[in-house]
């Protein structure tokens, strides 16, 4: 690590408490970002406005080659906050969010991203918001939602650009986790390695360091060209069905309220 970028209360002696660590590595090329709340490294809306404000602050430096996302512990992210999408806070939940992965698809770098241990709703929908994805062999990457009763907004616009149309319906309406080498069949993953971090790092060094930042933008412009309009297109009229539609449906509730109160869920199909 190099050059630490802490945040400070008033005072200014101490540290205050963030979910999130963020660093300036390879002499200031490489901005790390670090989900920090192990071990389920929630995505709530802490969390969310956290990453938000790392890219918003840092993404607009020029001598940015890229970033790295990846997680303390075993696991990269359990999820989003199943509290958070109960009516009342699901709106606002959804806006943040979505919020955070329009800024991470129109990143002006490839934001890299490692992964280990589980990477399940929400934190799946995260990192498929990024370019190029490291994951673990026996990671567990997958789409849970459906056994709660909703579907994945984001994932849903997501993963038929990833991996294809039948691919992603098959994630998104069985709501299995498939393993790093699985995702890797199906390109939702770019690489598997036992150290994603350092593989991470080494596509970095070989293969984005030696490169010019200006020229490296205008590549990423052109590469995704198209992709971004159509995901951010659709991700507003499908974040419109996820408020109007299903969370209007009694078995949306009934799933969020049973998992919460950890019972099965009982489904009257309305």
């Amino acid at each position: 690590m190099d050059r630490p970028l802490h945040q400070f209360n008033d005072a200014g002696s101490r540290p205050l408490s963030t979910p999130l660590k963020v660093w300036l590595d390879r002499d200031g090329s490489l901005l790390r970002l670090r989900l920090d709340r192990p071990k389920a490294n929630i995505i709530d809306a802490e969390m969310t406005a956290a990453l938000d404000a790392a890219f918003s602050e840092h993404l607009d430096n020029g001598g940015l080659l890229a970033v790295l996302l990846d997680a303390t512990g075993s696991h990269f992210s359990f999820g989003a906050s199943v509290e958070e999408h109960l009516p009342g806070q699901c709106a606002e939940m959804l806006k943040t969010l979505h919020a955070l992965v329009r800024r991470m698809l129109e990143s002006p770098i490839p934001i890299l991203v490692a992964i280990r241990g589980q990477c399940l709703g929400g934190g799946l929908e995260v990192a498929a918001a990024g370019q190029l994805l490291f994951a673990a062999p026996d990671a567990s990457l997958g789409q849970p939602e459906m056994r709660l009763g909703v579907f994945a907004p984001a994932a849903s616009c997501l993963l038929p650009e990833r991996v294809g149309q039948a691919a992603a319906e098959d994630l998104l309406y069985s709501a299995r986790s498939i393993s790093g080498d699985e995702a890797l069949q199906l390109g939702l993953v770019n690489a598997v390695a036992e150290d994603p971090e350092a593989a991470a790092l080494a596509y970095f060094d070989q293969h984005l360091a030696p490169k010019s930042a200006s020229s490296l933008r205008l590549a990423v412009r052109a590469a995704r060209s198209g992709f971004i309009e159509r995901v951010i297109a659709k991700l507003a009229v499908i974040e419109q069905l996820y408020l109007e539609e299903l969370m209007s449906t009694r078995d949306a509730v009934e799933g969020l309220e049973a998992f919460i109160d950890k019972r099965p869920a009982k489904w009257e199909h309305r």
